[in-house]
């Protein structure tokens, strides 16, 4: 009686193990599944899945991007089909946008598309992100230099101009690089501006406004900070000698006609903020010229305003602090 019930007593939870397997379709020796990076929408088919984003706004969609790289995967899909490009790629540059959200602007959708496109390329090596944004943008003709019919009533620019703005805010100089290079490669702005410079002042007149209208609109936006407006700008003018300088900025900042009215002297404060802003570089070279020059007292005038100039609010926003 003692051995048989001793050796029957193990016996039921061992059979209720055995039936709680089978209930649950599980197998000894294998383990469960793991679950799906899409979670519920594994079961959704792709058309489904797209018509739910058709629902989303950018800034969701954003979100959403940032949940598992299956789902980021699906959203550069959808972006690269021809409904998520007229869902995204909003091309109303012409004239203002009516409120959608809170008064969103064109400008400020440009914004969070590029805020997406920053998340869902977040694991590419640089190079590969500047090609995916150059394939998805590249069917929208008023962010190329010459693309533009009438671009001083255009958006276009100033859209792409905050879009790039968001895409590489957090990227470090070498990367800002590439995204430079990219762009003057793929603008062809060295010939351009060549052409420019080495011609008669007025002789190229659309092609000096569209080269303001890029320059300003795409690399020096307005909503950008001193400190990245100075680095685009150092780097514009880097590949050319002084007096190709002077006139580039002449062209980038200067009165668009005759008709403009400007001091035909600049104030020496305002010569100072523009050294400031143009560099180390630039401002170390011109004034090393104005010495070996013997120019000493416009020299050491300059100085003084740079140095007021320096303490001012808007410039102590974008130095380090001490």
């Amino acid at each position: 009686m003692t051995s048989s019930a001793g050796s029957g007593g193990p016996s039921v939870p061992r059979q209720r193990q055995r039936r709680s397997r089978l209930r649950s379709g599980r197998t000894p020796g294998r383990e469960s599944p793991a679950p799906s990076a899409l979670g519920d929408f594994q079961t959704l088919p792709l058309e489904i899945f797209q018509m739910v984003l058709n629902y989303l706004s950018v800034k969701d969609i954003s979100t959403l991007s940032m949940v598992s790289k299956s789902i980021s995967g699906r959203l550069v899909h959808y972006i690269s089909t021809s409904s998520g490009s007229r869902r995204l790629l909003l091309q109303d540059f012409h004239q203002e946008l009516p409120a959608r959200t809170e008064g969103a602007s064109i400008l400020e959708h440009y914004r969070a598309l590029g805020l997406l496109l920053k998340r869902c390329t977040l694991l590419l090596p640089t190079r590969d992100r500047l090609k995916y944004v150059h394939k998805v943008l590249s069917g929208v003709s008023c962010f190329k230099l010459n693309g533009c019919a009438s671009p001083l009533h255009c958006l276009g620019l100033q859209c792409y101009g905050v879009f790039l703005q968001i895409l590489t805010a957090g990227w470090d100089e070498l990367e800002c690089h590439r995204v430079f290079n990219f762009l003057w490669e793929l603008s062809n702005l060295a010939r351009k501006v060549q052409t420019v410079v080495s011609s008669k002042p007025g002789s190229a007149r659309r092609l000096e406004l569209r080269i303001r209208l890029f320059c300003r609109g795409v690399l020096l936006s307005p909503a950008s900070r001193r400190s990245d407006s100075a680095f685009w700008l150092t780097r514009i003018l880097k590949p050319w000698p002084m007096v190709n300088q002077a006139r580039l900025l002449y062209i980038i900042f200067g009165p668009v006609s005759s008709r403009d009215v400007v001091p035909q002297e600049w104030l020496m404060e305002n010569n100072a903020r523009l050294l400031l802003l143009s560099g180390n570089s630039i401002c170390f070279t011109f004034m090393a010229s104005k010495a070996v020059n013997g120019r000493a007292v416009e020299l050491a005038r300059l100085m003084v305003f740079m140095v007021l100039a320096y303490r001012t609010p808007q410039f102590q926003e974008s130095s380090p602090q001490e």
